[in-house]
């Protein structure tokens, strides 16, 4: 006797789900059964595989009461998305879908119905499927009776190929784009009753397979084709769905994709090292020996030119090569100010609020500045020498717009103050790079600085 794969078994061959979420679908597994009778239904659990781009049935129960819409199980099978959409439908979205039509592992059109099994944080681990049989033939399979095919609109215009293939191999059918296709692949004529090997060789593999449904991406000289093959509902005719789609332009663009983004990764690159450059100098500079006045003033270029090398630094250590975490930036911008004067003293603290947000790298370098010149006027100029000072940094989106509020608990602002090279760089850059405000005031206990800025990402 054939020895039955577990659920656990699948799930560590083919998942990425934790102990505790197998164990979910372990025990929801042996309910099965109970579910499959009281709905009159096949039921099964559907867990998404490690690549991603398919599912694969874990277990499977069918009605005692009802016959079962599958002739052979199909645990350790692949779901598709192309012919199961409302499964990856909710494997994505978490939302329930019911009473919709998909095609089985086995060819057959049922009635579907699909809800999220959720795990640990409310996460989707996998689904559970209950399907029931159509008892009318599907009016798209019977525009496929030979004897009706001329008169059939829909694969005329479908732009994938389409081949019906009988028993002995051979097209019973085709679609205008399946003609063109054997026309400007094989430079031949594609006629009714010939081989499909004579046309594509390489499909003997395919309709060889024993799998009802199969889907595989292949090379066919210089095109790239994803090929789908299933078989009609139709048991007494023996006869296959072949359709093919060309993917040569998608993968083409993917490829360019990557290439553009392996250009702006160098370009990236290269600049961080310049920027790194220029702080090594500085440092030099300010280590071999400069005048005791001009020390401080060389420092705060350092942190200027260091801020705007965390953007980039941000960038290249992450896979987004146009993006940057805000709060990621932000932190590490006001650690590096806050660990520099800790040299002197070691009585500043500070902190950071705000959800995970992502914003264009090119926002990024003129909200690292900005930032840079809040919490560097917070270190120098707020706090009374000896005394604890608290820094915060927060941040939020208001609808179209970011506000980025940087706090402390110092002496206050006064207008009366002189204004300062910091101050003049932090409102050209506001209103000239970002289009926003900029405000800084006292409050009842220390400074709030405000910067707001239109962002719709």
């Amino acid at each position: 006797m054939e020895r039955t794969t577990s659920v656990r078994e699948l799930c560590e061959m083919h998942t990425h789900l934790l102990d505790k979420d197998i164990q979910i679908l372990e025990n929801l597994s042996k309910n099965l059964s109970l579910i499959a009778d009281l709905n009159k239904a096949n039921v099964f659990i559907d867990c998404p595989v490690r690549e991603g781009k398919h599912a694969i049935v874990v277990a499977e129960e069918s009605a005692y009461s009802v016959k079962s819409v599958y002739d052979h199980p199909v645990v350790g099978k692949f779901a598709y998305e192309a012919f199961e959409p409302a499964v990856f439908y909710v494997l994505r979205t978490g939302k329930d879908m019911f009473v919709n039509r998909a095609l089985t592992q086995e060819g057959a059109m049922v009635q579907q119905s699909v809800v999220p099994i959720k795990g640990e944080c409310n996460r989707v681990i996998a689904v559970l499927i209950m399907e029931k049989a159509i008892l009318e033939e599907p009016e798209t399979l019977n525009h496929f009776d030979r004897q009706e095919q001329q008169n059939s609109l829909v694969p005329e215009f479908i732009e994938e190929s389409i081949f019906l293939i009988n028993k002995q191999n051979r097209i019973v059918y085709t679609n205008p784009a399946a003609i063109n296709l054997v026309t400007e692949n094989c430079l031949m004529d594609c006629v009714l009753g010939d081989c499909i090997f004579e046309y594509f060789p390489s499909f003997s593999d395919i309709l060889a397979s024993k799998e009802e449904i199969l889907m595989k991406e292949m090379t066919i000289g210089k095109k790239i084709f994803q090929i789908k093959k299933f078989h009609l509902g139709n048991k007494k005719s023996n006869e296959t769905f072949i359709i093919i789609r060309d993917l040569t332009e998608l993968r083409d663009k993917e490829r360019e994709l990557i290439s553009k983004s392996v250009v702006i990764r160098e370009i990236h690159h290269r600049v961080k090292n310049n920027l790194q450059t220029v702080a090594s100098l500085l440092r030099l500079q300010m280590r071999i020996g400069v005048p005791k006045e001009s020390k401080p003033h060389l420092s705060v270029s350092l942190n200027r030119v260091l801020s705007i090398s965390s953007v980039y630094e941000i960038i290249l250590a992450s896979s987004h090569v146009d993006h940057v975490d805000l709060l990621e930036l932000i932190k590490k911008i006001g650690d590096m100010i806050v660990c520099t004067e800790d040299q002197v003293r070691n009585d500043l603290s500070i902190e950071y609020m705000g959800e995970l947000h992502s914003i264009d790298s090119d926002i990024g370098i003129s909200v690292a500045l900005v930032v840079n010149e809040l919490i560097h006027n917070c270190v120098k100029h707020a706090f009374i020498e000896g005394t604890e000072g608290k820094i915060t940094v927060c941040f939020q989106k208001d609808g179209s717009e970011l506000e980025i509020q940087v706090m402390d608990n110092g002496i206050g602002y006064s207008p009366e103050m002189k204004t300062s090279l910091g101050l003049d760089i932090i409102r050209m850059t506001v209103e000239n790079d970002l289009n926003g405000e900029f405000s800084i005031h006292r409050i009842k206990e220390g400074t709030l600085a405000s910067v707001r800025f239109p962002y719709n990402r």
